[in-house]
């Protein structure tokens, strides 16, 4: 409510109102009606979905089905998305991480192409502005179910105190400069291993691995070390595999005989010569 009543007195901005209906609350069909009323009174295009996900679903997975729709959304009006996290948010998702056993990349969460304005607030701040312009909320009523753990981090988060979030936070974008620098680097080593057999058809850093035929030389993937040679070999699946199984891959990359073709997972499938090995897509 406080992204949309913050972006809606910004003049020069069209803007569409996204939402997605899980289907795991009873209640969350008033949500629907609720951000439907919003959207009329704002005088903007309301786009809406509704996916019977049912109350036993992961976390993960009704972050899957959500996000799918709101880029179907942002396509279809080719328009950037924009989310309403907040400092507490991001302190919250990097706990998720850490708690889960994640690799370097997951302490740099929340690093994509969605735009989030209000990321520098800490939820209280949200609230107070909420309540100065007399916006109106609905509460998740799942926000206080020990079942998701999200909300069983929050609760031992809420002990935290207020430097101890900044440093954390300080941290986290420290993290992604990091990260940045790192997937510059490696997009400058995978170019040094590939060869695109078509320069017509794009580029090693295309966003789609079956708009062109590019070879990466086995040899440079095997005399790297392996941190980097994972770094790479993610990049060159375009980030579709996880860690497990860009080792598997990388274990074939040494070991597998000419014409051979492993299926790494994710539908990325790799296809060997002597020499090389070529990744592609299956559709």
């Amino acid at each position: 409510m406080v992204l949309l009543d913050a972006l809606s007195k910004m003049s020069k901005l069209d803007l569409v109102i996204a939402h997605f209906d899980h289907g795991i609350r009873d209640d969350s069909a008033g949500d629907a009606v609720f951000v439907g009323e919003l959207a009329e009174k704002y005088g903007l295009p309301f786009e809406i979905k509704r996916e019977e996900l049912g109350k036993n679903v992961s976390e993960e997975k009704a972050r899957i089905r959500r996000y799918k729709f709101l880029r179907e959304v942002a396509e279809k009006y080719d328009a950037k998305l924009v989310t309403a996290q907040h400092s507490d948010d991001a302190i919250e998702t990097i706990a998720i991480n850490l708690s889960r056993g994640t690799g370097w990349r997951g302490l740099a969460a929340m690093d994509s192409d969605i735009i989030r304005p209000l990321i520098n607030m800490t939820k209280a701040e949200i609230i107070s502005y909420a309540k100065k312009n007399h916006l109106s909320w609905r509460e998740d009523s799942t926000n206080a179910s020990d079942n998701y753990l999200r909300n069983r981090l929050r609760h031992k988060l809420e002990n935290l105190d207020d430097d101890a979030k900044r440093q954390i936070l300080a941290l986290w974008s420290e993290q992604k400069k990091i990260k940045k620098e790192i997937d510059e680097e490696v997009r400058r080593l995978i170019t040094q291993g590939s060869t695109i057999k078509d320069d017509s058809l794009g580029s090693a850093q295309s966003q789609n691995p079956n708009d062109h035929m590019v070879e990466y030389n086995r040899y440079f993937f095997t005399h790297i070390d392996e941190a980097s040679a994972a770094e790479c070999l993610r990049q060159a699946t375009w980030a579709l595999l996880t860690r497990p199984q860009i080792q598997k891959a990388l274990h074939a990359i040494k070991t597998a005989k000419p014409h051979k073709i492993y299926l790494a997972g994710a539908g990325v499938r790799l296809k060997f010569t002597s020499r090389n090995f070529s990744v592609e897509l299956i559709k």
